[in-house]
């Protein structure tokens, strides 16, 4: 039967029964291999509901799929292995001199593929383009943008493409993978008068109430970094640091929050802060000003006549 359609065929596209027999099994190969990835795909969507492992199990299979498919393909249409020698050499001279940046963005989504420096739901920063990465492809991957024109690490609703070879050529930096917490400072700055001291008490209760709750679960999280990686921190709670400036004390609030959650824990630390100041008489938020002194009236003592 497949020698009459082979037959057929021939004669109908006026094509040789050897070009009829390979066009067949090119088409047989990929009826197969959608088939199967459609089986598959069912069966994950039948076993669970999660979209990030639905996701993945999607992206997977397509790999499998492509990585079956062109060898396959290559060799329907290849069949004597010297001709496939000079046909693989051919292709690969002229894709290495036409073809350099998707090659290097072939190369890099391998890399990502295998070293896994950056996952789906990461939060990255890959030159000035900074955002939550939403999908991968074998020439790039895809954040949504934070930051920009909003302040604080705030969506801004924008998807931006990147190459995959920017892994090769600047660096990439990972807020919530290995380590998936920031450190934070929030500058409260004081008149010389106030009772800094005071101050210093108060803003760590505040940061005590607000971020320590973090803490155990910082631990925790060093602890798995530190079997990867040289990340060391001997104190994790939150810490208050005094300088001073030309208006005034600064007091520094340094603490440990979740990425996502800055701008939150920022707002409510700050919120705690002006109640506090409100409430307490010997405070006051300090601001450039200038002082003017009238000769003979003010200033020291021994300056006024």
């Amino acid at each position: 039967m497949l020698e009459a359609l082979n037959e057929w065929l021939s004669n109908l596209f006026a094509v040789d029964e050897q070009t009829v027999k390979q066009l067949l099994s090119t088409a047989l190969a990929i009826v197969v291999l959608w088939l199967g990835r459609r089986i598959v795909l069912r069966a994950v969507k039948r076993q669970t509901d999660d979209v990030r492992v639905r996701y993945r199990w999607a992206k997977v299979s397509t790999y499998v799929v492509v990585a079956i498919a062109v060898p396959l393909i290559v060799l329907i249409w290849v069949a004597d292995l010297g001709a496939l020698g000079t046909f693989v050499g051919l292709v690969s001279a002229g894709l290495v001199v036409a073809l350099r940046d998707i090659i290097l963005n072939m190369a890099g989504w391998v890399y990502i593929f295998m070293k896994r420096p950056i996952f789906v739901g990461d939060r990255i920063q890959v030159k000035e383009h900074a955002g939550d990465v939403i999908d991968f492809s074998l020439l790039q991957f895809t954040i949504l943008e934070i930051g920009n024109w909003v302040d604080a690490d705030q969506s801004t609703g924008r998807i931006i493409h990147l190459p995959n070879r920017l892994v090769f050529e600047t660096a990439l930096a990972n807020y919530t993978h290995g380590f998936p917490f920031i450190w934070n400072e929030i500058n409260v700055l004081i008149t010389f008068e106030s009772n800094w001291r005071k101050l210093k008490r108060l803003l760590a209760e505040i940061a005590e109430e607000h971020v320590d709750m973090l803490n155990e679960k910082a631990q925790r999280s060093v602890r798995e970094a530190a079997s990867r990686y040289m990340i060391f921190y001997r104190n994790l709670t939150p810490v208050v640091y005094t300088d001073v400036k030309e208006s005034g004390v600064q007091l520094t609030l340094r603490y440990l929050c979740e990425p996502r959650r800055r701008r939150g824990i920022e707002t409510a630390v700050w919120e705690a802060i002006l109640d506090t100041i409100e409430r307490e008489h010997d405070l006051d938020l300090a601001y450039p000003t200038v002082r003017v002194y009238k000769q003979g009236e003010d200033g020291p003592p021994e300056q006024r006549s």
